[in-house]
């Protein structure tokens, strides 16, 4: 049983909210309650692994659990739910994305077939730096997935790119001690940057669509004078 975090009277232990219920986790089951909060975490992005990880690390320096035992388990809680994601992909298969896509506006299926081409020349590639990517570090399983990525290379790149990712912010947790929370403020500013590229990304891909699908005006015209020439 890990001992009790007192010290929410400095504001250095868990207050409620998400830390109060991964620490309820890790009181109940230790290590493996850490590890089953990551893996939770792939299967709902919402929940972050930016307090849940350093969170982790601070419990592991305060005694509650080994650092070696935090980084094992939420590892394999990181597979584990990537592998859940892998499995819905592969359900919902091709052939469904295909007749989705084909029913979306501005999406063509010239462009997935682009990014189908793109994953499987890269696919092993952004399954290991997509774990290091808020919200897209559990996505990623989804199109590996669809595509059938091999299952051997799948559990590699993930377990690799997870272990990096959740080294980081475990080892940061243990070294801060009281001051864990400093990594959620440091991540949260990387996690919107990234969000706020997609949606860039997102609003340009949208707009070349919407002015390659606008006639030429002056096109027009010169097409009817011909037309009333014949």
């Amino acid at each position: 049983m890990i001992p009790m975090m007192t010290s929410t009277q400095d504001g250095a232990g868990p207050d409620g909210g998400v830390a109060g219920w991964a620490t309820g986790l890790m009181e109940q089951l230790g290590a493996p309650g850490a590890g089953l909060a990551i893996a939770l975490e792939n299967l709902f992005p919402p929940l972050p692994s930016e307090i849940i990880l350093p969170l982790a690390g601070f419990t592991a320096a305060q005694g509650g659990m080994g650092l070696l035992a935090a980084l094992l388990w939420t590892t394999i809680g990181s597979v584990a739910g990537a592998l859940a994601l892998y499995g819905v992909g592969a359900a919902i298969g091709r052939d469904r994305i295909r007749r989705l896509v084909a029913r979306l506006p501005l999406v063509k299926l010239a462009d997935l077939d682009r990014t189908e081409e793109w994953f499987l020349r890269h696919g092993t590639k952004a399954v290991f730096f997509g774990r290091m990517i808020p919200i897209f570090r559990s996505l990623i399983s989804i199109p590996a997935g669809v595509e059938r990525m091999r299952m051997a290379p799948f559990l590699l790149c993930t377990a690799l790119g997870s272990l990096i990712w959740n080294s980081a912010f475990i080892l940061a947790g243990y070294g801060l001690g009281d001051n864990w929370r400093t990594v959620e403020h440091y991540v949260g500013l990387y996690s919107t940057s990234v969000l706020v590229a997609a949606a860039l990304a997102a609003v340009a891909f949208v707009a070349v669509r919407i002015v390659k699908g606008t006639p030429d005006r002056g096109a027009v015209i010169r097409e009817r004078e011909r037309e009333r020439v014949r």
